[in-house]
């Protein structure tokens, strides 16, 4: 009988969670029109349910009009963006995740002290985009061991690494061993920065790799967690495909498989997950368990201006 596990976790992490709720309590506390600057998670499906609600997504300030409110996404702004917003004279709500809001601390930090800052992440990503902008002058962006090797920084001895949220947690550990054999010296963030949704999600596939044939994962193309997901399984032997949702399968992956896991990326919905799995029913994957790799409570707060919005007896519904 062909089986379908389910990893748990999967789906929204605490950041998404947060930012998704922030743009519906904007929409019901303000009505529409809120501009978001960029996408607010990196989830098509989201992000059409929202522009449905009344959300009107921008690439730059300059299309939001002047005076209007705009949300900031979850991966975060540079500081020239804020000063934007301000000339604007723009109602901003910040959508950022405490998490990004981490490592952008620990790069003003690092640039205080004088360090030449390693980012190791995606250099076109959103975050990346605006972890860099806290410090361009002194921040240098890599994403192989060959790029750490090509590194010069005008002094050996004052280095400091700062990562991306959402990357392989694999990847990133052999980055940073290169980095610490040719900067001895090198500082780095007191924890990861690695968020815990990225790297519970990444454990629970390499859980479940032994046990199937084929890992399906439920995101965007855009999903940089998402995509670390299937490079996970990959490299752990597993065949492994991203999906936007159901009607991207194909029947031609299912040859030889008697077990198929599913996950999703931390900006993918559940209700897109629960509909992939009445699909592979109709596969013939009717057979399911669930593996749990660990529990997830983290909660954020909201910013204060939408705090007593929420606090109303109507829930806001995901």
């Amino acid at each position: 009988m062909r089986k379908v596990i389910l990893l748990r976790p999967r789906g929204f992490c605490a950041g998404v969670v947060r930012a998704i709720d922030i743009v519906k309590l904007a929409l019901e506390a303000y009505g529409p029109p809120v501009y978001v600057r960029k996408e607010i998670v990196h989830n098509r499906h989201v992000v059409e349910e929202l522009r449905r609600a009344g959300a009107i997504f921008v690439e730059e300030l300059d299309e939001v009009p002047e005076g209007a409110r705009v949300i900031f996404s979850a991966h975060g702004v540079a500081p020239s963006v804020r000063e934007q917003a301000r000339a604007r004279r723009l109602a901003v709500i910040d959508a950022t995740c405490p998490l990004v809001t981490k490592v952008h601390l620990e790069a003003v930090r690092f640039a205080r002290m004088g360090y030449t800052i390693v980012l190791i992440g995606h250099r076109d990503h959103d975050e990346v985009i605006g972890t860099l902008g806290e410090a361009p002058h002194c921040t240098v962006v890599v994403s192989t061991l060959e790029e750490v090797d090509r590194l010069a920084p005008p002094d050996p001895e004052r280095v400091a690494y700062i990562t991306q949220t959402t990357l392989s947690l694999d990847e990133t550990r052999d980055i940073v061993s290169r980095l610490r054999e040719r900067f001895p010296a090198i500082q780095g963030p007191a924890a990861q920065d690695i968020c815990y949704a990225t790297e519970n999600r990444q454990l629970a596939v390499k859980a479940v790799a032994p046990l199937c044939q084929l890992l399906l994962v439920v995101g965007s193309q855009n999903s940089s967690n998402s995509k670390r997901l299937v490079e996970v399984a990959r490299k752990s032997g597993l065949r492994a495909h991203l999906v936007d949702d159901a009607s991207q399968l194909n029947p031609a992956w299912f040859e030889d498989v008697e077990t198929v896991a599913v996950t999703a990326g931390a900006s993918a919905p559940e209700h897109l997950v629960q509909e992939l799995v009445r699909a592979l029913a109709d596969h013939g994957f009717d057979q399911l368990e669930e593996l749990t790799l660990k529990e997830e409570d983290v909660r954020f707060t909201l910013p204060p201006q939408l705090v007593s919005i929420a606090a109303r007896p109507t829930p806001v519904e995901l």
